[in-house]
């Protein structure tokens, strides 16, 4: 896998999924809501640790820097 996610996008998936975290914790968010939004943030999380989104392989984008 090639890494497509720049350091950048990755803060803001992992800051994403921390106010989700805090919303289930503090039940403002519950029930099928707080599943989906859960999983979601664990794909944030997994996705932000690899370097590398699936989704963004056929929308052609790539967030990391060009290197020279």
């Amino acid at each position: 896998m090639k890494k497509n996610m720049g350091s950048l996008d990755k803060t803001i998936r992992i800051l994403m999924a921390i106010v989700i975290g805090v919303l289930y914790f503090t039940n403002v968010i519950s029930g099928t809501l707080a599943i989906v939004l859960g999983v979601f943030a664990v794909v944030f999380v997994l996705t932000s640790f690899i370097s590398f989104c699936p989704l963004y392989l056929p929308l052609g984008i790539n967030t990391c820097k060009k290197e020279h």
